[in-house]
């Protein structure tokens, strides 16, 4: 049990390092405390500490469980979204943390003032007050589950894992004859259940908080499905371009590559495709740019990339010929009704290389461009782009079937 606490806690301190936030500096606290907690039950410290004075053993013992689960109730509330969720069990959790730490006090006082051999009460009153503390954990996520928190019914898991070792971890304690290997088996196994479910549930709310505070810190001139620049905020990095590409006296090629069939999908598949095709679409032009273009979405169905070049020709021509190839695949979508349908884009490109990049206005560069690429898609002969579930391929082509058969 001691190797999975210091490699789950090892795993804690990575995640706070990847993360860098308050909620990841408590997932780090909750396991080295509560891991430290369970460990002072085992008789492992005793063992490996045996001149550890018997008053501060004792003292350790008794306070652990309390002290941990006060801290266990704390995160519990804020991880179940504080009073702005449930004030209700925001204001229990309060008040059963404050009682918590006042009955670890007073069981801290009463290891210095009751005689030795009344140590095991000490520890009884220690286990029914961390049991109560885990029921009323355990009542919280079944009341959280029930409002529809997707995660709660694994943090009931892990509580109900925390139960059977805290009944483990107390038998330990106390020396209670009738209980052998068996139970500390099931004990450390229980214990590297809660933490392991805890654990995942705990990253996957911080990974769903670092989204949400993505999206939320998202500036108005950002499209929130893809990331690119739009409006005015696209405009303002073209004319950095521009400016940039005039001081080192540079060439800047304006490429747009508008996607003529973006809707048609929505007729079988459903609206939802649209924002699918849109993310998939700005992936593979980003990766076909590189990171040194400029990369925007004028419209919906218009991408804008702007390649500058020190006099490079050929790596323009690299680049719009990535674009051409990579934007142009088929893509695969998931329609309302959970199929998969095939989208192929009716892709049309335009290239507008301004003669004076110092003069010229964005809007209208990106306005020439979106005109060529309309009607480059438009001299070409096209195949119904309508979207369409996707079938397995026959094994055999007509000519193989024909001289088979």
């Amino acid at each position: 049990m001691l190797g999975g606490l210091l490699t789950l806690a090892a795993l804690a301190l990575v995640v706070v390092l990847v993360f860098r936030s308050v909620n990841a500096l408590r997932f780090l606290l909750f396991v080295v405390l509560t891991g430290a907690s369970s460990l002072m039950r085992t008789g492992l410290v005793e063992t490996l500490f045996p001149a550890l004075p018997p008053g501060l053993l004792g003292l350790l013992k008794v306070c652990a469980g309390p002290l941990s689960a006060a801290l266990a109730v704390h995160y519990m509330a804020i991880w179940l979204g504080g009073a702005q969720v449930d004030p209700v069990i925001h204001r229990v959790a309060a008040w059963g943390m404050g009682a918590l730490l006042l009955a670890a006090l007073v069981l801290g006082v009463l290891v210095f003032q009751v005689p030795e051999r009344e140590f095991y009460r000490l520890l009884r009153a220690s286990a029914v007050i961390t049991g109560v503390a885990a029921l009323g954990g355990l009542a919280a996520t079944i009341r959280a589950a029930a409002m529809g928190d997707p995660l709660a019914r694994w943090a009931a898991l892990a509580v109900g894992c925390l139960g059977v070792a805290l009944f483990g971890f107390y038998v330990r304690s106390m020396n209670v004859p009738g209980f052998g290997v068996g139970t500390w088996v099931v004990t450390t196994m229980c214990v590297m259940g809660y933490f392991l479910v805890g654990s995942g549930i705990a990253v996957t709310r911080l990974r769903e908080a670092r989204q949400l505070d993505h999206l939320a810190s998202i500036q108005s001139g950002t499209d929130a499905a893809t990331g690119l620049p739009t409006c005015a905020a696209l405009l303002s990095e073209v004319e950095h371009a521009f400016w940039r590409t005039a001081r080192a006296n540079g060439i800047c090629v304006v490429v747009c590559l508008h996607v003529g069939n973006l809707y048609a999908p929505g007729k079988s598949a459903g609206p939802c495709v649209e924002e699918q095709i849109l993310t998939a679409m700005a992936a593979r032009i980003r990766r076909a740019a590189g990171f040194r273009c400029v990369v925007g979405l004028y419209h919906p169905q218009c991408f804008v990339v702007v390649i500058s070049a020190h006099k490079r020709r050929q790596y323009v021509g690299m680049t719009v010929s990535r674009l051409r190839l990579l934007a142009a695949q088929a893509l695969t979508v998931v329609g309302q009704d959970g199929k998969e349908y095939v989208f192929r884009p009716e892709l049309g490109l335009g290239v507008v290389t301004p003669p004076d990049i110092s003069r010229a206005s964005p809007m209208e560069v990106i306005n020439q461009a979106e005109r060529e690429a309309v009607e480059s898609a438009g001299t070409r002969p096209t195949d119904p782009q309508d979207a369409t579930d996707t079938v397995p391929c026959d094994l055999f082509g007509d000519t193989e079937a024909a001289a088979l058969a």
